[in-house]
């Protein structure tokens, strides 16, 4: 070795031992990124790095957070430099509670969100009827009652004489509720005779004669007895509706209940490459399904992390439309019932005991005060015979908890899995059935917030519109699209926009154990991100639903971008 390499080996030698920086020469040259974004306003929903104006992209995961300046060293020949002009960059948003296959299915119904009257909604299934052959099934989704003149069930007769050449069955907006013709009921073959099933009601008139209307549980007496849509049907319209979901900014969603079949078709579209999304798939309750499943164990992060399979969505109440959710006291417009529990407690119980132990997650819908108590108690009781930190279980809804039991979420470590928009479409009418008392924990996110939990938002679409500034609005403002009431309502449970913000994107990573892989743009989790027209953290609340959606990307891959306007 001559003088010069000698003292060339020494010199390194002694920079490393004093800590002293390496040459540029000597730094192991990083690969370039695929894609860098600078020249944005970058809320990043990292408390770390709360804010920038670049970042890098590398094989589908975030390189760096910082500087233009910065980001644009790593370019390389291939790299894609994307200039947004000033504009705002959030994380992948995320539906922490929807119904993909439902939205899916929706697509292929008579929409009926909106309809304002009775007389609206035959109109709609009749121009559909009209379109298909006789004794062809009619199937429709998104009427409410509560927005028509008199406020009243709708009874089958008119319906029945409009169409009565093809059985019809329409959904009610929250699910909770289907409507029915005589047809219909012929071939499920609903009479007088006919008994409430458990946990289910069908509205009666004279002589026990069913008026058309099944609540909750009742709805299964149309199974096996509608149609089925094909395998390959489906999957186009799972692909649509992911087109859907892309255009308002999702990157993920929380699917609140599937069956075997369906997150059998979901892997089926993740392994061919189809699936850009970060499905989280909550198993149904079905016995069949959770045996499956629990023994093949939780599984996460699936096909190049687009699939979860890992939770088990029960059921303990219904719908406070419908005045199926369970009450402690009876429903302040109609004294004879306090609602349904659609599931036993003690079933709750006994799948939140075999969760525990197999590793699984339990999420449950719970609307009312005492289908909120049911389900906690249930909880406690697993987890007084099988303790276990950090098992992140879920409320669905969380809609309407009595004040003593708000502590015990943050107590038992549950989630409160809520849905801001369900606030602003429910505050017309949900006094009416609560009267004020109950009113002060219903949609109480302050008050579950100030505990210390977290509240991952969705939309529960299709019961709700899909695009998520809808929640993020209402989680700010408590407001809905015209700007009522003045004020808010009950404003001391608004969000501020970092809440609001953490609970579109961090908050549903955490509440699905993907953290550590998604929910804010920190260097090593995948770069799911989304670019706005607006800044949705600094301009006036009425705004935010104005704003648009100019690009959505799902492992630094654009799977959205908005066409420029003529």
């Amino acid at each position: 070795m001559t003088l010069s390499s000698r003292f060339a080996v020494f010199s390194f030698a002694l920079a490393a031992l004093l800590g002293g920086p390496l040459t540029a020469q000597t730094r192991p040259a990083a690969p370039p990124a695929d894609l860098i974004v600078v020249n944005a306003r970058v809320y990043t929903a990292d408390d770390a790095r709360p804010l920038a104006d670049a970042f890098a992209v590398r094989d589908g995961k975030v390189a760096f957070v910082g500087s233009s300046r910065e980001a644009r060293t790593m370019a390389g020949t291939a790299t894609r430099v994307v200039d947004v002009g000033g504009r705002t960059v959030i994380p992948g948003m995320v539906d922490a509670h929807a119904h993909y296959s439902g939205l899916a299915q929706k697509l292929r119904q008579v929409d009926l969100v909106g309809v304002t009257s009775y007389d609206e909604l035959i109109r709609r299934v009749a121009e559909r009827a009209a379109t298909l052959p006789k004794g062809s099934w009619v199937e429709g989704r998104g009427w409410d009652q509560n927005q028509w003149a008199d406020g009243m069930w709708p009874t089958h007769e008119k319906l029945s004489a409009a169409v009565p050449d093809h059985p019809v069955v329409l959904a009610r907006v929250d699910g909770h509720a289907v409507l029915v013709n005589a047809a219909a009921m012929r071939a499920a073959k609903i009479t007088a005779a006919t008994r409430d099933p458990s946990g289910g009601r069908l509205l009666r008139g004279a002589n026990n004669v069913p008026t058309g209307v099944l609540i909750d549980n009742a709805e299964n007496l149309l199974n096996g007895v509608i149609p089925p849509v094909s395998r390959d049907e489906t999957r186009k319209l799972l692909l649509d509706a992911q087109a859907e979901m892309h255009r308002v900014g999702l990157t993920g969603v929380h699917d609140a209940g599937a069956g075997r079949s369906m997150i059998d078709l979901y892997e089926e579209i993740a392994k061919a490459g189809e699936l850009d999304l970060r499905l989280y798939a909550m198993i149904s309750d079905d016995s069949a399904a959770i045996a499956h499943y629990f023994n093949v164990g939780p599984r996460s992060s699936l096909y190049n992390g687009r699939v979860w399979v890992r939770s088990i969505k029960l059921y303990s109440d219904g719908a406070l439309g419908s005045r199926g959710a369970a009450l402690l006291e009876p429903y302040s417009d109609e004294p004879s019932t306090s609602g349904l529990l659609v599931s036993p407690p003690a079933h709750i119980q006994e799948v939140a005991e075999r969760a525990l132990q197999r590793g699984f997650q339990v999420n449950s819908h719970s609307i009312g005060d005492r289908g909120n108590r049911v389900v906690l108690d249930a909880y406690e009781k697993a987890l007084d015979k099988f303790p276990l930190a950090d098992h992140r279980f879920r409320i669905e809804h969380a809609q309407i908890i009595h004040y003593s039991d708000i502590p015990r979420f943050a107590e038992l470590g549950v989630i409160p899995s809520m849905q801001a928009s369900h606030q602003t479409s429910d505050m017309y009418w949900a006094g009416k059935r609560l009267g004020p008392e109950r009113l002060l924990g219903a949609y109480a996110w302050r008050s579950l917030l100030n505990t210390g939990v977290i509240i991952p938002n969705g939309s529960d679409f299709p019961v709700e519109f899909v695009n998520p500034l809808i929640s993020f609005h209402a989680a700010i403002a408590r407001q809905d699209a015209n700007n009522y009431p003045v004020g808010g309502w009950y404003p001391d449970q608004r969000m501020t926009r970092e809440e609001a913000l953490k609970s579109m994107t961090l908050w549903p990573a955490y509440s699905a154990f993907q953290e550590k892989e998604l929910g804010s743009l920190t260097v090593g989790k995948h770069a799911d991100f989304v670019v706005l027209d607006q800044d949705i953290m600094r301009v006036a609340p009425e705004l935010v639903l104005k704003t648009q959606v100019i690009s959505t990307w799902v492992a630094g891959k654009s799977v959205y971008e908005r066409r420029a306007q003529p």
